[in-house]
């Protein structure tokens, strides 16, 4: 028992050595997505046209790092200010399989092929889902809400000053700016909501590694269409993020699961689980969560065959190429990042364990108070009866 813990710590530690710094520049990245691109940017791009808005939908939902439950909010306020249906299921598709973040993680915790394979899959997959709504059921410009503008002077390229315009100075202290509240953005708001996750699915890639023998997995996950039937069946009601199961398929290609059946799992696990489908009915209707997980069903298996057709065809080992890409940081740098990342969890970690012992001490009390309301009024039954 004692040595599964320290091999499950230890192949834990090696992969957040590994991904640590790829992590920080996910992080960067999308921070600095979060500046520049707005809200009302997206979402004028999302009404007009039916099958265009379908594939600015796919585009820019690549790079957003939102989940399948952070993205939901996401989704119907863009649904709110217009996007079509079609739309919204590609924004709903292509954001949780994929971001920077989790790409610049399965870059170094995977390979080239699965860096390239995982968002294009992604891309396809929310446009031919998106398309395939609005086939049946379009409307342009349908509950559009104009969002508040502020006033705007008769020469935008200028400002209301009383010097005309900006310095360059000031421009670029602008642009300063908007990097470091982007980046401010990245380590508060969006590591909190993933860092849980992100140790959670190191934690399980490090059991995985230490518990799961190598024969078991090449004979049920080797390869072909079972392994990605079975990847399917677990991947789909299993709330994980796109980060967060990277290295739990890392860990599972490592002991010998195809690339193919792991890409499987990186698509479908992040864009499903049973509250965002829930959640998906009441927001676009039946049809539209039937297409929705069709798609990701039926492209994430044909995708899956498809690169381990490419993994045959170069005569690669999967095996032999995983975390490759890790090797080229050197172990100082990669500290350094484990540190970064170890300190900006702090706040998101502690506070994510004091709401689980807040939510487990109200349902001891309200188990408690039940206990204690069943035995009162047994004795009230008791003493009834007795008169």
């Amino acid at each position: 028992m004692t040595n599964f813990i320290i091999n499950s710590l230890m192949s834990t530690w090696d992969l957040l050595m590994d991904s640590s710094v790829y992590m920080i520049a996910g992080l960067i990245f999308s921070g600095i997505i979060h500046v520049f691109l707005s809200p009302d940017t997206i979402s004028n791009h999302l009404g007009k046209g039916r099958f265009i808005s379908v594939i600015k939908a796919a585009v820019l939902g690549i790079p957003l790092p939102l989940c399948s439950c952070g993205v939901l909010p996401t989704a119907v306020s863009l649904k709110k200010q217009g996007a079509n249906n079609g739309a919204t299921t590609a924004f709903l598709i292509s954001t949780p399989e994929s971001g920077v973040d989790s790409i610049s993680v399965t870059y170094a915790l995977l390979d080239p092929i699965m860096t390239i394979a995982r968002p294009v899959a992604a891309f396809i997959m929310a446009t031919i889902a998106g398309m395939t709504e609005n086939l049946f059921n379009y409307s342009e410009g349908k509950n559009i809400v104009t969002p508040d503008m502020p006033d705007i002077p008769d020469n935008p390229g200028c400002c209301t000053d009383n010097d005309g315009c900006l310095s360059k100075a000031e421009e670029n202290t602008s642009f300063i700016k908007k990097i470091t509240s982007g980046i401010r953005y990245a380590f508060t708001d969006v590591w909190d909501d993933m860092a849980g996750w992100f140790f959670i699915g190191l934690l399980i890639a490090g059991i995985i590694t230490a518990l799961i023998p190598e024969e078991l997995i090449n004979r049920h996950l080797g390869g072909g269409l079972s392994s990605m039937l079975l990847m399917l069946i677990v991947g789909i009601p299993l709330y994980i993020c796109a980060t967060a199961s990277t290295p739990v398929a890392a860990a599972l290609i490592m002991k010998g699961v195809s690339p193919g059946a792991a890409l499987v799992f990186l698509l479908a696990g992040p864009a499903t689980n049973i509250t965002s489908l829930t959640v998906l009915t009441g927001i676009l209707g039946k049809r539209t969560t039937a297409i929705y997980l069709g798609s990701i069903g039926l492209f994430s298996i044909i995708f899956g065959l498809l690169v381990d057709k490419i993994y045959l065809l170069m005569n690669i080992s999967p095996q032999a190429i995983v975390g490759s890409a890790s090797e080229i940081i050197p172990p100082m740098f990669q500290l350094a990042g484990v540190i970064v990342l170890l300190c900006i969890s702090i706040k998101p970690l502690t506070g994510n364990i004091k709401s689980v012992l807040i939510q487990n001490i109200k349902r001891m009390s309200r188990n408690r108070k039940n206990t204690e309301s069943g035995e009162n009024s047994d004795d009230i039954t008791s003493r009834t009866g007795s008169t």
